[in-house]
């Protein structure tokens, strides 16, 4: 008998429709914020007949028929199955766009120097490679030229862009920001879109630098033959008072114990920059020897290139522009400085990485010769 009243009291239980438990109770009566636009004048009395509160009203619009309403997901599906409500969507979350800092700005003290306050102001520097794209939303272009086949100086290469998204992208809160986002970029077109030029061009470009007051040449580019008009052209520019910035150039071994730095970087007028990556190791294509005199990020670094758009490159053309940023935030700040005080005062301040064949005099450092 008692087994049979065991049996009868299970199927009992069986039979007890289970309520939703505390959880699904929660869940269901959880309000989430929508807009909710009226297929014609919006009418409260709809709103009151799907349980909608006054306190449930968070926002009324005057422009259009659109309420931001606190509703379950109950009352919007059953709003938005009704004939005259045209929209029911939830309000979904915005943020502003961001801007990243690439790895090398902090790294060089660019970051901290602007952080105080020290941005590039008035420095102009002459981006000699294959043009800029102006129309890019992260660069500001103040002027350019170019002495390839007379054509504009805009960049169909990209690797012109992304040198001058290193230098002097905008702290505009979107995209990337460079060492010195207040100095003037000067883009003046020397390589074409194969990202090829000829000695005869890059002098060309020094000369309009020159004549048109350029503080600061960066040449992210070169050869590995000498020529004596190029280096007349380069010393005419140091002459002149400019800082002359250059890669040094890919073609380092894993050792790192050959001369292969190229022209126009080798010669004594420009500051020869090979690549390090984060930790402060040389990037094994950096070029060596005894003309290598400051160091820089060169691996995978992010910057602009054309269309509006961002991406990473390496080599010691990447390298070079963190130098000619730092020089410009240093020079706005130390106006009174010559050229070859400003180039004394970087090597005095770089961070010391060790074989001075691949370092030269180490990772130049913006805020330590701002400070100095």
């Amino acid at each position: 008998m008692k087994k049979i009243l065991l049996a009868l009291t299970v199927l009992f239980l069986l039979l007890i429709p289970m309520n939703p438990s505390f959880a699904d109770q929660t869940e269901a009566q959880e309000k989430d914020e929508y807009l909710v636009q009226f297929d014609g004048p919006a009418e409260k009395g709809l709103l009151k007949a799907f349980g909608v509160e006054e306190q449930d009203v968070v926002h009324e619009f005057n422009s259009l028929p659109v309420v931001t309403l606190e509703l379950t997901k109950k009352q919007a599906k059953g709003l938005q199955n009704h004939p005259q409500i045209k929209y029911v969507e939830e309000n979904a979350e915005a943020q502003a766009f961001s801007q990243d800092t690439p790895w090398g700005i902090p790294h060089v003290q660019g970051t901290e120097a602007q952080d105080n306050g020290h941005t590039g102001e008035g420095v102009k520097v002459a981006v000699l490679d294959s043009g800029i794209d102006a129309s890019h939303e992260d660069l500001n272009v103040a002027d350019g030229y170019s002495s390839v086949d007379d054509s504009p100086f805009t960049d169909e290469n990209g690797h012109g862009t992304h040198v001058a998204g290193t230098v002097a992208a905008q702290d505009n809160d979107v995209g990337v920001v460079g060492v010195a986002p207040d100095a003037s970029l000067y883009a003046v077109k020397v390589l074409d879109e194969d990202g090829s030029g000829s000695y005869s061009g890059i002098a060309e470009g020094i000369e309009w630098a020159v004549e048109n007051d350029a503080d600061v040449i960066n040449m992210s580019l070169g050869g590995s033959t000498d020529s004596s008009v190029l280096e007349e052209f380069v010393d005419l520019a140091y002459e002149e008072g400019v800082l002359v910035v250059a890669a040094a150039g890919n073609d380092g071994n894993r050792g790192g114990n050959n001369d292969t730095v190229g022209y126009p970087a080798k010669y004594d007028s420009a500051v020869a920059v090979a690549a390090v990556d984060q930790n402060n190791n040389r990037a094994t294509f950096s070029s060596t020897g005894s003309a290598v005199e400051l160091s820089a990020p060169g691996v995978s670094v992010l910057s602009t290139v054309p269309g509006n758009d961002y991406d990473s490159y390496d080599g010691t053309s990447m390298a070079s522009p963190h130098v000619a940023g730092v020089a410009a935030q240093v020079w706005a700040e130390k106006p009174d400085l010559s050229n070859v005080e400003l180039r004394n005062l970087l090597q005095d301040t770089a961070q010391n990485l060790g074989d001075a064949n691949k370092y030269g005099h180490g990772l130049v450092q913006s805020y330590e010769a701002i400070n100095q």
